[in-house]
C-alpha cells in the first residue's frame, strides 16, 4: 500500500524508500512491456486503489479500449471544467455505449456561470493558471486522495515537460503512484492502433485539433506546428499543471 500521509504535509503523501525502490525497479522492467501488460501490472498491484483520469484524447481512449477487457470496473474520471467541447462530452457517451464504461464527470464546486460571476468574467482569459488550478488541479487532488495510483495517457514525445515521464513513478504533486502505459509510444503508433481497432475518438481531431482541452483555450493547429501549439495559443502557458511538477 502507498504510505500514510506525513504530518508536515497532510495533503500530500510521501513515498517510502522501499516504494521508490520498487517503482524504479518496476519502471525499468516495464520499459519493454506492452501497454496492456503495463495496465495489467497496475491492476494487479493496486486493485481497487487504481484510477484513471482522461480528457478523452486519443491516448486515453486507447487505454479505455484495453481497460474494458483487462479491468472494466476501474474507476475512470474526467475533469469536467464546464468549458469542454460538446464533441468531448458526446464522445463520453459513445465510449459508454461501446465499452460499458461510464467515465465519471468530476466537476468543480461552482458552475461556469457562478465561477465567472465570482471573478468578474472569464478568468481563463486573464489568469489561465488560476482557472486550471481551480477547475482542474483542485478536483484531481480531491479524487486522488482516495486512491494509491492513477493512470494517464501522456507520451514523452508530446512536449519537453513530458520528455522524462517514467512508465511508473511517484507523482510528487498528488502523492500517488503514476502509471503512463503509453509514455514511450509515438503519436503515429497510437493512431495506427485506433484506426486498426476502430477505437472511438473525438471528431475534432479530423478538423486539425491535435490536443483538445477546454474550448476557450484550444484551437486547431496548422501543418508543421507542434502538436500542443493549439493549447493556450498566444501565451507562454503549455501545461494545465496535471503533468508537471
Amino acid at each position: 500500500m502507498v504510505p500514510a500521509v506525513v504530518d508536515d504535509q497532510p495533503e500530500v503523501r510521501q513515498a517510502t524508500p522501499q516504494l521508490r525502490e520498487e517503482l524504479a525497479r518496476e519502471g525499468r522492467s516495464l520499459e519493454s512491456a506492452t501497454p496492456q501488460e503495463i495496465i495489467r501490472w497496475a491492476v494487479d498491484r493496486f486493485g481497487g486503489k487504481l484510477t484513471m483520469a482522461t480528457a478523452f484524447g486519443p491516448e486515453g481512449c486507447l487505454i479505455i479500449h484495453w481497460l474494458a477487457t483487462i479491468s472494466p470496473s476501474t474507476y475512470v474520471f474526467n475533469l469536467d471544467t464546464g468549458y469542454q467541447f460538446p464533441e468531448t462530452i458526446e464522445l463520453r457517451d459513445r465510449i459508454a455505449k461501446r465499452y460499458g464504461i461510464d467515465v465519471v464527470l468530476e466537476k468543480p464546486a461552482t458552475t461556469v456561470e457562478e465561477y465567472e460571476r465570482l471573478h468578474g468574467g472569464p478568468i481563463h482569459r486573464t489568469d489561465p493558471d488560476r482557472c486550471c488550478g481551480d477547475r482542474k488541479l483542485s478536483i484531481v487532488t480531491r479524487v486522488l486522495a482516495n486512491y494509491d495510483a492513477w493512470m494517464s495517457g501522456i507520451r514523452r514525445d508530446q512536449s519537453p515537460d513530458r520528455a522524462a515521464a517514467p512508465i511508473v513513478g511517484w507523482d510528487h504533486k498528488f502523492g500517488v503512484v503514476k502509471v503512463s502505459p503509453l509514455a514511450n509510444w509515438t503519436k503515429a503508433k497510437v493512431w495506427d492502433v485506433i484506426i486498426k481497432e476502430n477505437v472511438p475518438y473525438n471528431p475534432l481531431h479530423d478538423k486539425g485539433y491535435v490536443s483538445i482541452g477546454c474550448a476557450p483555450c484550444t484551437r486547431s493547429v496548422t501543418m508543421g506546428e507542434d502538436e500542443r501549439a493549439g493549447r493556450w495559443s498566444g501565451s507562454a502557458k503549455t501545461e494545465c499543471g496535471l503533468h508537471s511538477r
